[in-house]
């Protein structure tokens, strides 16, 4: 007799095996068309045509430092997708969100922002399209968004936005087809990925009940000193992306059992990715967090963890997704939010817990 949660891990198992196909086809195959069938489908030649999406991230919308890691990313991949023909809305956290993971507010207010003046590169990306590209930044408490106001998290303004705010400010009273969460600044593999706003968010997305893919920019694995995100690779990645999404939207792969967190490696320029690779999390230690005492108070700051250091856990998995990056593959990983251990490891304690009073 088959069970429910068993029809269940065969439907995930077979979501997971439809997407491995759609994965080897690679990022060089070109965007297919939307289904006919597609109820906001309008006919042209877009491979995302009417697809609505709330688009957030963990960086911010500011794009204000100067480096621009607080929300290039973000804008680079709205511009794709709106060129692909979606209809996208942005709902961003206020301030820089990096290493939220899933944390959400349980209390008091949010307060959703409209930007007025776009940076000037990506102002009329999303002219064409039914919401106009509106961008918003959702900060805490009641009172208007300001330069000391403190953030929503990543997850915060997922759920904000299909939890009322996209039928308030774009009309949308049926919420989006997919929430799109980055392009962040810097990969999501292995440890990150348990702490990260990023992917955060996308998991609040499918907890709602709705797809979402998570976008993931590369610093350069050869610099160490100081980790930065080539203009070039935020522009691959969203590109990249869209394409990828149009591909999964043709073949009905847009699932709600798990986050697609696709990450996109550096590479030199005219360099093309090796392939695109189906991958697991990795279990390898990337950044370790420092601390530094003054007295009662610590600054809190991470480092890049050196291979080999005791504090710095080895890689395990032989289809890790930071292995595959660093040697320059586009990383497709599907990540649950089912916590439960399933491995082996854990029988002599199933056993004692079944058999202990």
């Amino acid at each position: 007799m088959t069970t429910t949660a068993g029809r269940r891990a065969t439907a995930v198992l077979a979501a997971a095996g439809t997407l491995l196909l759609a994965v080897s086809a690679g990022a060089q195959a070109q965007v297919p068309r939307p289904p006919d069938h597609d109820p906001r489908q309008h006919g042209g030649a877009q491979p995302l045509a009417g697809l609505r999406v709330l688009m957030s991230n963990d960086d911010s919308m500011r794009m204000a430092r100067p480096d621009a890691s607080d929300g290039k990313g973000l804008y680079e991949a709205r511009r794709a997708l709106c060129a692909a023909g979606a209809d996208v809305v942005v709902m961003a956290p206020w301030a820089n969100q990096s290493g939220a993971g899933t944390s959400a507010t349980g209390s008091g207010h949010l307060t959703v922002q409209r930007r007025a003046v776009l940076p000037d590169d990506y102002a009329k990306d999303c002219s064409g399209a039914p919401s106009g590209g509106a961008v918003y930044g959702v900060c805490k408490g009641a009172s208007p968004c300001g330069p000391e106001s403190a953030s929503a998290t990543p997850a915060d303004t997922v759920r904000l936005g299909l939890g009322g705010g996209l039928a308030a400010k774009a009309g949308w009273s049926d919420g989006p087809d997919l929430v799109v969460s980055g392009s962040n600044y810097g990969p999501n593999v292995a440890s990150v990925v348990n702490e990260s706003g990023t992917v955060g968010a996308a998991l609040a997305a499918i907890d709602e009940g709705v797809p979402a893919v998570a976008l993931n920019s590369s610093y350069d694995p050869a610099v160490t000193t100081s980790l930065e995100v080539a203009d070039r690779t935020y522009r691959r990645t969203g590109e990249f992306g869209a394409g990828f999404i149009g591909q999964l939207h043709r073949r009905g792969l847009l699932t709600t059992k798990f986050v697609v967190n696709v990450n996109y490696p550096h590479l030199a320029e005219g360099q093309r990715p090796r392939s695109t690779a189906w991958t697991s999390v990795g279990t390898q230690k990337v950044v370790r967090s420092v601390y530094r005492g003054s007295g009662d108070t610590f600054a809190v700051g991470g480092a890049i963890c050196a291979p080999g250091t005791a504090e710095c856990r080895p890689e395990t998995k032989r289809d890790a997704d930071f292995t595959l990056l660093q040697r320059g593959h586009v990383t497709v990983t599907p990540v649950s939010p089912d916590r439960t251990f399933t491995g082996s490891e854990a029988a002599r304690l199933a056993r004692y817990v079944r058999t202990s009073r």
